[in-house]
């Protein structure tokens, strides 16, 4: 009997992901963290439609973050009405928000779940950007344990990659990257106050 390592790293990327959102949570109800309202509902609906493109490019065995990074930012915008900041949509958030509608009607016309996944992980580019400020300018409203913990994840999940597809391996190389970013910004900020 054959053990598919991949499938267990992809589940344990889930679990990961699954405590390092509790931890969110946590730091969100303490006072400690402050999520940007117009943020975490964008990341909640594109959460959605990168979960079904992905799944529908090909992946299995790394689904288990991508279903987490849908829960995971819809309980956090649900939070954000009592705990967070901000509320208006900014520029950044309605280019998002259009940009997740255009990217579901590009996959209905082109009949192909990739160019959904592809312009959905482009507008993140953009969703994350308030994300980077605020882990720049003030990185005591941003849970760099919980967003550790998402790198951890977001790192098993490469792993977990069970076919080396473009389709599949994009999506938590991406991840990574932007786990990265903040968490490198969130760490330069607590040594340059130290300093």
């Amino acid at each position: 009997m054959e053990i598919d390592i991949k499938f267990y790293l992809g589940i344990l990327a889930g679990i990961v992901s699954s405590v390092s959102y509790l931890i969110y949570f946590y730091s969100i109800l303490k006072g400690k963290s402050k999520p940007n309202r117009a943020t975490w509902w964008i990341w909640a609906f594109m959460g959605s439609v990168l979960a079904a493109s992905y799944y529908y490019s090909g992946a299995r065995d790394t689904m288990w973050c991508p279903i987490v990074e849908f829960f995971g930012p819809f309980l956090t915008a649900i939070l954000s009405i009592k705990y967070g900041e901000g509320g208006t949509a900014d520029k950044v958030s309605i280019v998002c928000f259009i940009g997740g509608i255009v990217s579901i009607i590009l996959w209905i016309l082109s009949r192909s779940p990739l160019i959904a996944l592809l312009t959905n992980l482009a507008i993140d580019g953009f969703a994350i950007t308030p994300i980077i400020k605020k882990s720049y300018l003030r990185p005591k409203g941003e849970s760099a344990s919980a967003w550790v913990g998402t790198g951890i994840a977001d790192f098993i999940n490469l792993l977990a990659v069970e076919k080396l597809t473009f389709g599949i391996i994009v999506y938590p190389a991406w991840m990574f990257f932007n786990d990265l970013i903040i968490i490198f910004l969130l760490k330069r900020s607590k040594k340059s106050k130290v300093s």
